[in-house]
């Protein structure tokens, strides 16, 4: 399943959904169902949102201040990544410690996602691609 490849806002969130109930229901998950639904597990907060009818059609704009679920998840799901391929070298090292001076893995990954947000929002609005050396030096400073 390619869950990020060419696909629109509904089909992402009707992925999210369907792993959740999937989960839920305790039926057989595709390994990236899985970690979605091990990320949705970890945010009990967003269960109810994922289990409700109008979840797909519900607008999340950052300048109301609200927090996009969907995008919050998917930064997790972004930042897993890089954590199993060790991409870029040395972030499996900075969650490490950061989850040990936190005494949380989540709560590590919390923080390191708002890093690897900002470097994307910068990347984005300046027209180039994220920078690794910009984004390790910010984790490091966690």
């Amino acid at each position: 399943m390619s869950l990020f490849a060419d696909q629109g806002r509904d089909a992402l969130r009707s992925a999210y959904r369907e792993a959740w109930r999937k989960w839920r229901e305790r039926l057989p998950l595709q390994p990236l169902e899985a970690q979605i639904a091990d990320v949705i597990a970890e945010h009990p907060e967003y269960q109810p949102l994922l289990q409700a009818d109008d979840a797909l059609l519900q607008d999340f704009p950052a300048r109301a201040g609200s927090d996009n679920p969907f995008l919050h998840m998917g930064l997790h799901l972004a930042l897993r990544e890089q954590l199993a391929t060790e991409r870029p070298i040395g972030i499996s090292a900075i969650r490490s410690r950061l989850a040990a001076r936190l005494a949380s893995g989540h709560a590590a990954e919390h923080r390191m996602i708002e890093v690897l947000a900002g470097v994307l929002w910068q990347a984005q609005r300046d027209g180039h691609a994220a920078d690794d050396a910009v984004y390790l030096e910010r984790l490091r400073k966690l």
